[in-house]
């Protein structure tokens, strides 16, 4: 199974970096945009994270929240935060259940995590997916589609 767009967001739960558990129903009756990315202080996810931080004022005046996932620990999801000062949520996925959930392709014949991005409407529709492995392109297409919405 994979989201498709105008698909409902699932319900699912997951630890924060913080150690804390998440539940997706904190999400009702927001925009929230749930990026998947392969892996905590590597150039291209750094560079997507950083780029997600500089632009969250945006997401927030549109009434959206991010939400980064990969399949990093806790731990080292807490590091990455600190580092760069990211101030939204990243979720813990080391089983790839998420990744499974929302059908997150691997890149390179399977050897890399997908780097895939999905937003959904305050209703919890999926509005738009962009899936790429060029980390810049994922803001900007996020912001776009969430300002179409409105």
């Amino acid at each position: 199974m994979s989201i498709q767009i105008g698909n409902q967001l699932p319900h699912f739960s997951s630890v924060k970096q913080d150690g804390t558990n998440f539940d997706s129903h904190s999400l009702q009756h927001k925009s929230v945009v749930i990026y998947f990315y392969p892996k905590d202080n590597t150039p291209g996810c750094t560079t997507q994270a950083c780029s997600f931080r500089d632009a969250y004022q945006d997401f927030q005046d549109l009434g959206a929240e991010v939400i980064g996932v990969s399949g990093d620990s806790v731990s080292s999801h807490q590091g990455f935060q600190k580092k760069y000062q990211l101030p939204f949520i990243l979720l813990s996925d080391e089983n790839r259940k998420l990744r499974k959930l929302f059908g997150v392709p691997t890149a390179l014949f399977g050897l890399i995590p997908g780097r895939v991005t999905y937003v959904f409407n305050s209703k919890g529709i999926c509005i738009y997916i962009f899936d790429s492995l060029n980390a810049k392109n994922h803001i900007a297409k996020a912001l776009i589609a969430l300002q179409n919405q409105n």
